[in-house]
């Protein structure tokens, strides 16, 4: 049996529909009569409107409604249709309770109604299920705070006053370390007894209108049980405004109906993965918390609805938004590779991780993908300035639900460490719980505050990191540093600025600095021209020596560079690696956020069509990074700036005519101007004293005239500016044209269809089945 799944308020986005609402003209038309306004204009160009429920909610109701109409042929009629608060009315559609416009018609007015409440609080308690929160609630003695939802065995969603919601976040926090409760940013106590006026006046709208019986099984939300036969819909419908949506039990009862594939209309798979938290839960043992399932009586009028999950940033209800990994029976076989528990820190289906690639190649359409595909995935932030973390935060923050897992990259800037601290404060701020640390050679002042910040004892003593660091390493020396506790001057400093607690400080000065530790060789990153084979299973014997000088988790030990096929990762769990992490061949993706030019130079290449260059952000070391000869002259040219840098010390010892070459083929303008960019450019970012200093030291000067160039060959590869073509810096590994050859004559032989996690998938089967095969 199938189940056809809607998504809820919340999956809304800026340009959301564009594939569908073309090939609807009539269906739009009739929407702009409804509504008064353009349905396509909202959708593709809504901006800030979709952050409002009067306008997402009819604005999604539509895409849905168009998305199931023009899948219908080809997919076939469910067996039963469920949907999430506001998806509730696209499954009644496709049941034929009402039509396109009597369904708009009703959730234009919804929306309008829930936008108008005001007052009150909701918070998403992550890591708790519903019986631990009613208990809580109970406890605490208030009768102003609800559950809203019941999303998950590790979610659910009050509802009520701010007050009460404050303090029974506050007692539920304080119970359990793992649990996290996250504010959510609406202006009122959606789906709790609060929205009653809202309720009555919709009831009377659903009066007004006719409602067929439904001709499929449709699972309301309110009892988690098909609407009885010859009972009016609007019964039970008048009532979901205002009473908590019963997801988990409507997956159970789903289980229970023999229901054994679902289809998710929606962006994200949400409920997709709901239903598979769901199926995993009939074959392991019940969660701590969470009650074996009951049948589901019809929910009082008094009991509290549940508001879908809001996304942050988002001043409007967000239905469900929670992030549960796929389950067990559907997770494919390279499941058990690598570490179980790293699978389980990170909350992925595989001891996998696609990697940050900097200024965004690794997008928030990237880490949104992976996440919703119950994978993991770090957004790229190197050579993005604050503000644009900052929106990539927003971003993901509005598309992913409160606790759902992603990370981001920090990425070391030797000559900013005021911009590093600024990145892990914004970092902090937001609740990221992963970073992945790249490039560093130290240990650093921003680095330890994010470790340390909320580290404890638990109450068996022992000490907990809250916040996980992934290291990026390919030396030694730098490895032992992140195997090892904190710097004790460090710690010390961070607490008598009062960044850190006395308790925090202490905790984490028991700690490694990283939770995990991956080996990098032979990638398109700071790689040290390191191999694999000697590296891993020296820094797997590296953490084993520092074990004994910290507590808590052992270090994990993982492997990126050079995996392009399944072979390559066999290789590496054989070796000793508790993980793997991918970097080039996913910036050769549909949500890679590169420009299509440099997907289709990265689509044909081979093994050695890539070589080693200068990195521009650590060119005065000569650190060297990994890229693309083919198609691009960047690695001659600059190889030749370093050169230049290392044999002179100003620009003006540089001969007239390597200087004219240089500005006819490296920068096309003259070095004068270059440096009045560069200056303009560090000035207006508030770091002037680069510029002094430059204007003293001819040497410094000099590198940063060069490493313009460095930059704009990067910004050139990403927006696919074809008259700069020759210039493009591309970081690639072999593992891209490995991984090329791979799928040569199959249908992800075009970039096109190479989403992430279908690249995820092949990899981690195909490393199962080649160890399978080796036994």
């Amino acid at each position: 049996m199938r189940a056809l799944l809607f998504a809820g308020q919340g999956s809304q986005r800026q340009g959301m529909g564009a594939e569908v609402l073309d090939a609807f003209p009539e269906h739009c038309a009739l929407a702009d009569d409804i509504l008064g306004l353009s349905v396509r204009e909202l959708c593709l160009h809504g901006g800030d409107r979709l952050r409002l429920t009067r306008y997402a909610q009819p604005a999604l109701f539509t895409v849905h409604a168009l998305t199931y109409l023009a899948g219908r042929e080809e997919q076939g009629e469910p067996d039963v249709v469920a949907g999430h608060s506001l998806g509730e009315f696209n499954a009644l559609m496709v049941a034929g309770v009402l039509d396109f416009a009597g369904g708009l018609r009703l959730v234009a007015e919804r929306g309008r109604l829930m936008g108008e409440a005001d007052g009150g609080a909701m918070a998403a308690v992550l890591g708790a299920g519903l019986t631990e929160v009613e208990r809580t609630l109970a406890a605490s003695g208030r009768t102003d705070v609800e559950v809203a939802n019941d999303n998950s065995a590790t979610q659910v969603v009050i509802s009520g006053t701010a007050a009460g919601v404050s303090a029974v976040t506050a007692l539920l926090t304080a119970g359990d370390p793992a649990i996290r409760c996250v504010p959510l940013p609406v202006s009122a106590a959606f789906h709790s007894r609060e929205m009653a006026p809202a309720a009555r006046r919709f009831a009377a709208v659903l009066a007004e209108t006719p409602l067929a019986p439904p001709r499929l099984p449709v699972i309301s939300n309110v009892t988690a049980r098909p609407y009885p036969p010859g009972e009016p819909v609007a019964a039970l419908l008048g009532r979901q405004i205002r009473s908590r949506v019963r997801w988990t039990e409507t997956m159970e009862h789903l289980l229970d109906s023999g229901v054994d594939e679902v289809t998710e209309i929606g962006r994200g798979r949400t409920l997709t993965g709901f239903w598979r938290e769901a199926a995993a839960s009939r074959r392991t043992p019940a969660a701590p918390g969470r009650a074996a399932p009951a049948p589901a009586p019809a929910v009082p009028a008094t009991v509290a609805p549940a508001p879908a999950v809001p996304a942050p940033a988002v001043p409007a209800p967000v239905v469900p938004a929670a992030f549960t990994a796929p389950a067990a029976p559907v997770v494919p076989a390279g499941s058990g590779l690598g570490s179980a528990r790293f699978r389980e820190v990170y909350r992925s289906r595989y001891a996998y991780v696609a990697g940050s690639m900097f200024q965004g190649i690794a997008s928030t359409d990237l880490v949104v993908r992976m996440a919703g595909a119950g994978l993991f995935g770090f957004f790229g932030t190197g050579g993005l300035p604050l503000s644009g973390i900052r929106a990539a935060l927003d971003d993901i923050g509005r598309r992913l639900a409160p606790g759902a897992p992603y990370g981001m990259n920090l990425l070391h800037d030797m000559t900013d460490s005021a911009g590093e601290r600024a990145t892990v404060d914004l970092f902090l701020r937001y609740g990221v719980r992963y970073v992945e640390a790249a490039a560093f050679t130290r240990i650093t002042a921003p680095l330890v505050l994010y470790r340390a910040k909320g580290a404890h004892r638990d109450p068996g003593g022992r000490p907990v990191a809250v916040n996980q660091v992934l290291a990026k390493v390919s030396r030694p020396e730098v490895a032992r540093q992140f195997l090892a506790p904190p710097p004790p001057e460090l710690l010390d400093r961070l607490r008598a600025e009062g960044a850190l607690t006395a308790e925090e400080a202490a905790a984490a000065a028991a700690l490694p600095v990283a939770s995990d530790l991956c080996v990098e060789s032979d990638s398109g990153g700071h790689t040290d021209a390191g191999v694999a084979l000697a590296l891993l299973p020296t820094f797997v014997r590296l953490r084993d020596r520092a074990a004994a000088a910290v507590e808590g988790e052992p270090v994990r030990v993982g492997a990126a560079g050079g995996i392009g096929t399944p072979e390559a990762a066999a290789a590496c769990f054989l070796l000793g690696a508790d993980f793997v992490l991918t970097g080039s061949v996913n910036q050769c993706s549909p949500q890679a956020g590169t420009s299509d030019a440099v997907k289709d130079l990265l689509a044909g290449l081979d093994v050695q069509d890539v070589t080693y260059a200068p990195a521009g952000d650590l060119f005065e070391l000569g650190s060297r990074v990994q890229v693309v000869r083919r198609g691009t002259l960047f690695p001659a040219r600059a190889n030749q700036l370093y050169d230049l840098y290392r044999r002179h010390a100003r620009l003006e010892d540089i001969d007239a005519r390597t200087l004219a070459t240089l500005e006819r083929g490296c920068f096309g303008r003259p070095l004068a101007e270059v440096w009045d960019r560069t200056a303009r450019h560090y000035r207006d970012t508030g770091r002037p004293e680069i510029v002094h200093d430059a204007e003293r030291d001819p040497k410094r000067r000099m590198a940063l005239v060069f490493k313009w160039y460095f930059a704009e060959s990067s910004r050139a590869a990403l927006a696919g500016a074809k008259e700069n073509s020759a210039n493009f810096q591309v970081h690639c590994g072999p593992a891209m044209g490995a991984f090329n050859r791979l799928v040569e004559g199959t249908a992800l032989e075009s970039w096109r269809r190479r989403d992430v996690d279908a690249i995820a998938d092949l990899l981690m089967t195909g490393a199962a089945e080649v160890l399978a095969a080796a036994r």
